[in-house]
C-alpha cells in the first residue's frame, strides 16, 4: 500500500487509507483471477550426444524412470524434439539452463 505524502483538501487521512486499501484489494483480486502460466522445457536433437547419455541426463536430472527417459530420448531422436518437463517460468528457465550445462540443446516454450 502506498500513501501519498500530501493530502487533498477536505479529504481526511482515514479516507485516503480506506481508498488505498480498496485499491490494493482490487489488485490482489485481479492477480488471483489471472491463470498461472505453464512453461515447457523442450530438448532438441543434436548430432553430438549419445542416446544413452541423453537418457541418463533425463533420469539423473529430472528423476524420470528408465522407461520414461528412454521414451523421451527416442522422441528427441525420431521427432527432433521432446517436452521433458513443465512448470512455472522460473523452474523451466532453471531446467533449460541445466540442460545447457549438460551439453543438450533446450529451449523454453509457453504452455497452453
Amino acid at each position: 500500500m502506498t500513501l501519498r505524502a500530501h493530502r487533498s483538501p477536505g479529504v481526511h487521512l482515514s479516507q485516503q487509507v480506506a481508498e488505498a486499501e480498496a485499491t490494493d484489494a482490487e489488485v490482489a483480486g485481479v492477480e488471483q483471477a489471472l491463470p498461472t502460466r505453464s512453461y515447457r522445457v523442450v530438448v532438441w536433437n543434436d548430432p553430438v550426444n549419445l542416446m544413452s547419455y541423453v537418457s541418463w541426463v533425463f533420469r539423473s536430472y529430472f528423476g524420470h524412470s528408465r522407461s520414461k527417459a528412454y521414451d523421451l530420448m527416442m522422441q528427441v531422436h525420431h521427432e527432433g524434439r521432446a517436452v521433458v518437463a513443465h512448470g512455472s517460468r522460473e523452474r523451466a528457465e532453471r531446467d533449460v539452463h541445466a540442460m545447457h550445462h549438460y551439453g543438450l540443446q533446450a529451449t523454453l516454450e509457453e504452455g497452453e
